[in-house]
C-alpha cells in the first residue's frame, strides 16, 4: 500500500475540491505523479481577477468546456494549479489565496514555503 501524499506542512494531504472535481488525477486532491508534467500541486481558491490573469495567458478556466464534462470555474471554486502558474502569478501580483492543507509538498520543488503561507486562506493580516 502507497503511504500517504504530504501537503506542504509535512501532515497528510487534505482535499481540495470534488465540486468541481479538480487535481490531475480527477479525484478531489491535488496529488501528483510521473504523468503530471505540469505540477497541478497547488490548491488555490479562484479569483476573478486570477481567472482573466489565466485566460489572458491562454488558459481559459472559466468558460465551460461540456464536451469535457467541464462546467467552467468561477471566483470563490477551488481548484489545482500547476505550481510554476501558481509562481508566476504571485510575481505579476495576481495569485490567489490557498489551502496550505491541500496544496502538496511537491509544490515547494518550485514555489518556496513563505510565499505559499503568504497566500495561506484564512491568515491574520
Amino acid at each position: 500500500m502507497r503511504a500517504p501524499s504530504l501537503n506542504v506542512l509535512g501532515q497528510t494531504l487534505a482535499p481540495c475540491s470534488t465540486s468541481p472535481m479538480t487535481g490531475f488525477f480527477r479525484n478531489g486532491c491535488c496529488d501528483t505523479g510521473p504523468m503530471d508534467q505540469g505540477l497541478h500541486t497547488v490548491c488555490a481558491i479562484m479569483t476573478a481577477e486570477f481567472l482573466a490573469y489565466s485566460k489572458y495567458l491562454g488558459n481559459d478556466l472559466s468558460t465551460p468546456r461540456p464536451e469535457y464534462g467541464f462546467a467552467g470555474l468561477k471566483a470563490g471554486d477551488h481548484w489545482c494549479l500547476c505550481a510554476a502558474r501558481f509562481l508566476q502569478a504571485h510575481e505579476e501580483g495576481v495569485a490567489p489565496q490557498i489551502n496550505l492543507a491541500a496544496t502538496h509538498q511537491r509544490s515547494l520543488d518550485v514555489v518556496p514555503l513563505a510565499v505559499l503561507q503568504s497566500y495561506a486562506a484564512g491568515r491574520a493580516d
